[in-house]
C-alpha cells in the first residue's frame, strides 16, 4: 500500500511514525507514476498546505517529469468542479459561490433533520436488538442520508448511491471497475442537476443554480456535488465508527460524552485529531524551488503529506499518543488548512455533536461484542469494515 495511507490501529503505521520521528521528510514510490516527497511533521504539512503559491492542486499529468500512469485527484469526468485539483483564481470563484451554503448559521437549518436521522436509526437499532453492527446500522447510513438531503438525492435512489461511494473509496477496487463506477457516477449526477435545472429544490443544487445559474457550468455543479458526495459521506461515517471504538476503549471519556454536553464539541475535536480518518489529501505539485524541513523541493516534484502523523507530532500537543478530550482545543490538520480546509467541516462536526451523545444515551450499556477489529485499511478513507456492538 502506498506509504502516505498506511495505518496502524488507531494511529499511523510504525514505519510512517518513524520517517517523523527522523528525518521528517522523505521520497516515496506512488501507485500513479512518479516518486513523492513525503511530508509527516505538523509544521512542515501546515506550511505546504498554506503554500498555494509554492504547491500546486491544479497540475496536469502533463506536469510530471517522465508523465503518470493515472490523475489521483479525479473522481470522475474531467475535473470540473472538483475543488481538490484546483487553484486560484478559479478555486475561489467556486469556493465563493459554495460557501454560504456552509456556513454555521446555514447549516443548523439541517439539524432538526439530522436529528430525525439520527433518532431513526436509534429506533432502528433498538429494534434489531442486540447484537447489531453499529457501521452497517448507524454510522454508514446516518451520513449518507444527511449528504442526500443536502444534494436533493431521491429516497428512492439512496441504497444504490449509498453503495456506489463506498466502493469509489475502496482501494482493493481495480482501476478499470473504478472508471466505471466514476461513469455511473457522472451519468447519476448529470440527471441529478439537469432536473435541478428545470425545477430547482431548496436543496444545495437547487440553491447554487438559483444564485449563481450564469456563472456555473452543468459540468462545474456535476463535479462539485460528486466531490460532496465522496467527502461528505465516508469520512462523517468512518469518524462515527471509528470514533465510538475509541471512546468504548477509553470508559470514562466515553461517560463524559453521554452525560455532559459541555465535553462533545471538545470530543469532536480530539476524536478528529487522533484517529484523522482522512490519510492524506491530493498530492501538490512544487511550482517553485522549496526548503522544507531540511530538504529541497524542486520545481516540478510531486509532495504527498500523512495527516495520521502530523497530527500526533509532539509539535503539535503534549503527550500526541494520549487520546484527551479534556484538552485545550489544538489547530489540527484533520479537516486540512488553508484553502482547500473542509468546506462541510461545519456539518461533519454537527453531524458528530448530534450523533455520539444520542447512541450513548439511547443505549448506556454499549459495549464491544467482539474484541477482533476488522480496520477497513484499504479504503482511501480509514474506518472500520464493521463494529459488532452489544448492549
Amino acid at each position: 500500500m502506498e506509504v502516505s495511507r498506511r495505518r496502524s490501529g488507531f494511529g499511523p503505521a510504525p514505519d510512517v511514525e518513524a520517517v517523523r520521528d527522523g528525518a521528517g521528510i522523505v521520497r516515496v514510490p506512488t501507485p500513479f507514476g512518479p516518486p513523492s516527497w513525503l511530508l509527516t511533521r505538523y509544521e512542515d504539512v501546515r506550511r505546504m498546505l498554506g503554500d498555494t503559491t509554492g504547491f500546486s492542486n491544479g497540475w496536469s499529468t502533463a506536469d510530471l517529469v517522465g508523465g503518470a500512469t493515472r490523475d489521483p485527484r479525479h473522481l470522475s469526468g474531467d475535473g470540473s468542479g472538483n475543488l481538490l485539483s484546483m487553484d486560484p483564481p478559479d478555486h475561489n470563484r467556486l469556493r465563493r459561490m459554495l460557501t454560504p451554503e456552509f456556513t454555521v448559521r446555514r447549516m443548523r437549518r439541517l439539524e432538526p433533520r439530522i436529528t430525525e436521522i439520527v433518532e431513526e436509526h436509534l429506533d432502528l437499532l433498538e429494534r434489531h436488538g442486540s447484537p447489531a453492527d453499529l457501521v452497517s446500522q448507524y454510522a454508514l447510513p446516518i451520513p449518507s442520508l444527511v449528504i442526500c438531503e443536502l444534494l436533493g438525492v431521491p429516497v428512492a435512489d439512496r441504497d444504490e448511491f449509498q453503495e456506489r461511494t463506498r466502493e469509489q473509496l475502496d482501494l482493493t477496487v481495480s482501476d478499470q471497475d473504478k472508471a466505471e463506477l466514476g461513469r455511473e457516477a457522472q451519468a447519476y449526477m448529470t440527471d441529478l442537476v439537469e432536473r435541478a435545472r428545470r425545477d430547482p429544490g431548496e436543496d444545495l443544487i437547487g440553491m447554487m443554480i438559483r444564485e449563481h445559474d450564469e456563472a456555473l457550468t452543468n459540468a462545474e455543479l456535476i463535479g462539485v456535488a460528486n466531490l460532496l458526495l465522496v467527502a461528505g459521506h465516508e469520512t462523517t461515517s468512518n469518524m462515527l465508527g471509528l470514533g465510538t471504538l475509541a471512546l468504548l476503549r477509553h470508559p470514562e471519556q466515553l461517560a463524559a460524552v453521554r452525560d455532559d454536553p459541555e465535553s462533545v464539541p471538545g470530543a469532536v475535536e480530539e476524536l478528529m485529531r487522533w484517529l484523522s480518518v482522512v490519510n492524506s489529501g491530493s498530492p501538490r505539485l512544487a511550482t517553485r524551488d522549496v526548503e522544507l524541513g531540511g530538504v529541497t523541493i524542486r520545481r516540478g516534484d510531486l509532495v504527498s503529506f500523512n495527516l495520521p502523523a502530523a497530527n500526533r507530532d509532539p509539535g503539535l500537543v503534549e503527550e500526541p499518543e494520549r487520546f484527551d478530550i479534556s484538552r485545550p482545543a489544538s489547530p489540527h490538520l484533520g479537516f486540512g488548512h488553508g484553502i482547500h480546509h473542509c468546506l462541510g467541516a461545519p456539518l461533519a462536526r454537527m453531524e458528530m455533536r448530534i450523533a455520539f451523545p444520542a447512541l450513548l444515551r439511547r443505549f448506556p450499556t454499549l459495549r464491544l461484542a467482539d474484541e477482533e477489529i476488522a480496520w477497513a485499511s484499504d479504503h482511501a478513507i480509514y474506518g472500520l469494515e464493521e463494529l459488532p456492538v452489544a448492549w
